[in-house]
């Protein structure tokens, strides 16, 4: 278990703190699932970057994530608690912070993990802006390491997510190791891994495997070293292909979020047992400020009165999906949603009217408003949304809405929307558990993630006040409004968040430590120093 652990959203001092086939398909043998002390993991996307302050896909963040450490530790409500920090805090006037760190850290190499290498970290990714974690602490000006277990940062304005926002989202990577600030988001990191996590990076079969060794000083589990020896993640054409070797027992844990229709197929199998987690994120579509009519608001909400939101949930996602009452804030968050919010209604005629009202007609009567056709982008081989894409089509339909579906394969998917190059894009944002961090990153006119090219002064102002509030009432008090004022002018259309499944060899393996989200699942360093085989 984790040493210290404690809710950290009770423990702030002046700042609230707590505030994303088979075997043989693939050409590889079923050798490796046979060794009771190498856990073969499948997932279906190579890793694109072994640098972990740049790498941005699943596959890349499962990986690095078992040798870089994270300062702190999630929650199941989205709070963090300590972890590689043990303590922290912020200076009355807010424009201090402080961290203290373990003492009993070592990099794979033998250099002590300290304070330096927190300080070096987060001036690379402030400085070259790298990440997600570059636009989630804009406040921050410079770090100091005070002692070797002590980091201090000035702030040039009260941030109340900044701590833990680098306490989750940044991984710590050795100054020793990397290269100087202003070449560190160029360096590849592909070869001579210098890591402190529970596993070295060891081998790498582009395309068909990547095997990282436990190391011997690991102090963040009690006892100082991960139970298994190895683990493997094996790389599979799709998830089908996982689930069949999941089947034949020559995988022991599929990594990826399973398709509901999977889930069902695997579940009550002899050996295998499907977990379920929380999201601490969510499905949407968000609408192209930049483009006609869809900066119009009366257009956005007849497009969100639209949507067949139950028969998205009911029968695209089997039940697995509740609604967030087109709320951009997860009841998931449970101190943080506002109850009073209602979903956009699936009323065709209020679309009609919306739309008659921005002045389109149905001149030829064929049912369909005339000069209103719209694209919606979506990843093809996400098979949730790929299923409820053609829902969404149907329904807009009935409301005299044309939408053309444009399946794309990931990597062209991703950067059209990084491009805005899209009307309606529909997508997932896997972890956003801090409201007054995350409505900055997605909402605010230069926001990091703001795909849809929102820009509202007075929702910016909202934003403002949220994150510079110093207490949690009144944090609480000015994201509600932000949520209400994106859900009013259908800044982003939330339609569910998800309950994920996972599944695993539950003959051979025990001990798996669940996380929110399917970013972090099973595949998170605690759980799998934690895992052991089973009997």
């Amino acid at each position: 278990m984790i040493r210290n652990v404690r809710n950290a959203f009770t423990r702030r001092a002046v700042l609230m703190g707590g505030i994303l086939v088979a075997a043989a398909a693939t050409g590889l043998t079923a050798v490796s699932a046979q060794d009771a002390t190498r856990l073969v993991i499948g997932t279906t996307a190579d890793v694109v970057n072994f640098n972990p302050l740049v790498g941005n896909s699943r596959s890349d963040t499962w990986v690095t994530n078992l040798m870089y450490p994270r300062l702190m530790q999630m929650t199941a409500q989205g709070s963090k608690d300590p972890y590689v920090a043990t303590d922290w805090g912020y200076s009355e006037d807010g424009l201090t912070a402080w961290l203290e760190i373990r003492d009993d850290l070592t990099w794979s190499d033998g250099t002590a993990f300290s304070a330096e290498d927190v300080a070096f970290t987060i001036t690379a990714v402030t400085s070259e802006k790298i990440g997600v974690t570059a636009g989630l602490v804009p406040a921050f000006v410079s770090a100091t390491a005070a002692s070797p277990t002590r980091v201090e940062f000035v702030l040039s304005r009260p941030d109340s997510t900044f701590l833990t926002n680098i306490g989750f989202w940044m991984p710590i990577v050795p100054k020793h190791a990397f290269p100087e600030v202003g070449q560190v988001a160029a360096f590849a990191n592909d070869k001579d891994w210098v890591s402190a996590g529970p596993f070295q990076l060891a081998s790498v079969e582009v395309g068909q495997r990547y095997v990282l060794e436990a190391v011997d000083n690991y102090p963040l589990v009690e006892a100082g070293r991960a139970t298994i020896d190895e683990v493997e993640f094996r790389v599979f054409p799709d998830v089908n292909a996982e689930a069949l070797a999941l089947r034949a027992g020559d995988l022991d844990l599929i990594a990826n979020a399973l398709p509901a229709p999977i889930a069902q197929t695997l579940n009550g199998q002899p050996g295998i047992t499907v977990e379920q987690a929380p999201s601490l994120g969510w499905s949407h579509v968000l609408y192209n400020m930049q483009r006609e009519p869809l900066d119009n608001v009366l257009v956005r909400q007849a497009l969100a009165h639209s949507v067949d939101y139950e028969a998205i949930r009911a029968i695209a996602m089997q039940g697995l999906a509740q609604s967030t009452n087109s709320s951009v804030i997860s009841p998931v968050l449970s101190y943080w949603a506002d109850p009073a919010m209602e979903e956009y209604t699936f009323d065709p005629e209020a679309a009609k009217a919306l739309l008659t009202e921005a002045g389109y007609a149905d001149a030829d009567g064929d049912g369909m408003f005339d000069d209103l056709e719209l694209s919606l982008l979506y990843e093809q081989s996400a098979a949730d949304i790929a299923n409820w894409a053609q829902i969404m089509k149907d329904s807009a339909a009935q409301s005299g809405i044309t939408i053309n579906l444009v399946g794309l394969e990931r990597n062209t998917y991703l950067a059209r929307g990084r491009e805005k190059d899209f009307d309606i894009y529909a997508g997932n944002w896997a972890v956003m558990e801090e409201p007054a961090a995350y409505l900055g990153l997605a909402y605010r006119t230069d926001g990091f993630i703001n795909y849809a090219s929102i820009s509202d002064p007075e929702l910016e102002k909202l934003i403002d006040a949220a994150q510079a509030a110093t207490t949690p009432e009144a944090v609480k008090e000015q994201v509600q409004a932000a949520a209400r004022l994106i859900q009013e002018q259908v800044y982003d259309n939330v339609l569910y968040y998800q309950t994920f499944q996972f599944a695993y060899n539950s003959d051979k393996w025990e001990g798996f430590v669940m996380q929110p989200s399917d970013l972090l699942s099973l595949v998170n360093p605690l759980s799998l120093a934690s895992v052991k085989p089973k009997g």
